[in-house]
């Protein structure tokens, strides 16, 4: 079979298998990415059986992952919030994704490196890794049934633009860690002073790349919301708003080498805010078309996880994972309150409620699954980071999910 014929046979045996960890979870009764999960585990059992091509890894997503499915995910995320009352809750939105992000990945990655404490198959680069990573949250189900209970629209927005602002940091976090660890393993190890030397270096980098990421984004989504005006069509609108979350990224990595996933944040919510006097005419479809292809990827994100799932995976790495969990739940809960009360000095104040949801409710998800996915299979502590993370994500998923009902009926 062709290269072609290969990658779209993989493409579609995935997708069977989102389906049918859909039709699962609707069986169930469970979220959608629970279903998807045991699907991807039971499409990777599969293979053997079926003598399917053996080529069919998690790891020939890795290219779509950077530049399909994670601008796409980010866009849709940032288009479905409100200007107006992303406005209002700014200040602490920015606070919680820079400060808060930074503490979680720092202590989480104290915490799994001096627990496991194994520096030679355990690095300090391992641990920033599985740091960055746990720092992404996707509060996936406390969204949907917040939805569902009238009363609580500031709740709503600030947990989805928490989750959305939370998400892009992890991710520009990550690509800088991961440049770390592999110029690390190239070079056979950093020296303290080498690190010390290029701490300045790294973060006028981490700026630039940031401050550069938001100009290219504010001058896109202009781009887009004009264009979008000039077709004045929704199918037009459509391919348009499709084409920008693609072309930002592409054009801000590859081109002007900034931040891609800030550049396409940026250009979603501009485009929105320029467009807002058009959502209930020929827009009125876009966010539907959004929601399915976000769902779409987050179940192929899970059918991956779980194809990339062994038993030896868990039981090589079992004590790494529960360390990985104690330490990304103690780490975000501290984040949480540690932020929240700072947050009446640069916006609205969240009250402790809302930060005891925040915190539990943080779950980890489709990004954390798609950063762990594109870890380079050269870093000899790949397998243990993926470990970790996904036993993190089935935390979430089967704890932290299904308690969250009981502490949003504490809201009433």
């Amino acid at each position: 079979m062709s290269g072609v014929g290969a990658l779209v046979g993989q493409g579609l045996y995935m997708a069977a298998a989102a389906v049918a960890g859909l039709g699962l979870a609707r069986l169930l009764r469970s979220d959608n990415t629970l279903g998807c999960l045991i699907a991807g585990v039971a499409a990777g059992l599969l293979l053997p059986l079926l003598e399917y091509d053996r080529g069919l890894q998690p790891e020939s997503l890795q290219q779509l992952l950077f530049f399909v499915i994670l601008p796409i995910m980010v866009f849709e995320s940032a288009w479905e919030i409100e200007p107006r009352e992303l406005k209002e809750w700014l200040g602490p939105l920015l606070l919680m994704a820079t400060f808060g992000v930074v503490i979680c990945a720092l202590l989480t990655a104290l915490l799994t490196y001096y627990g496991i404490s194994e520096p030679a198959q355990f690095p300090w680069p391992a641990a920033l890794l599985t740091g960055a990573l746990l720092a992404a949250t996707n509060p996936g189900a406390l969204i949907v049934r917040l939805r569902r209970k009238p009363g609580h629209e500031d709740l709503l927005t600030l947990i989805r633009g928490e989750s959305l602002f939370n998400d892009v940091a992890a991710i520009v976090l990550f690509g800088l860690v991961l440049g770390v660890a592999e110029h690390s393993v190239v070079e056979g190890g950093l020296a303290t002073g080498e690190a010390l030397a290029g701490a300045g270096t790294i973060a006028l980098y981490l700026a630039v790349i940031v401050l550069g990421g938001l100009a290219l984004g504010v001058l896109c989504g202009l781009l887009t919301a004009i264009a979008v005006l000039l077709l004045g069509a929704a199918g037009a609108a459509l391919v348009t708003l499709l084409f920008s979350a693609l072309g930002t990224y592409y054009l801000a990595e590859h081109v002007v080498h900034v931040s891609g996933i800030v550049a396409v944040m940026v250009c979603a919510m501009v485009a929105r805010a320029c467009l807002r006097e058009q959502r209930h005419t020929y827009l009125a479809h876009v966010s539907p078309t959004w929601e399915w292809l976000g769902l779409l990827f987050r179940a192929l994100l899970f059918v991956s996880m779980g194809m990339a799932l062994t038993p030896q995976l868990f039981s090589q790495y079992w004590l790494a994972v529960l360390i990985a969990i104690a330490a990304a739940v103690g780490a975000r809960a501290l984040s949480i309150f540690l932020t929240g009360p700072l947050a009446r000095f640069v916006g609205p104040p969240v009250p402790k409620t809302w930060r005891l949801l925040l915190g539990w409710g943080g779950l980890r998800g489709a990004i954390a699954v798609a950063l762990a996915l594109a870890l380079p299979a050269q870093l000899p502590y790949t397998e243990q980071v993926q470990a970790m993370v996904f036993g993190m994500v089935l935390f979430s998923l089967l704890v932290q999910g299904t308690s969250s009902r009981w502490l949003l009926g504490k809201l009433d």
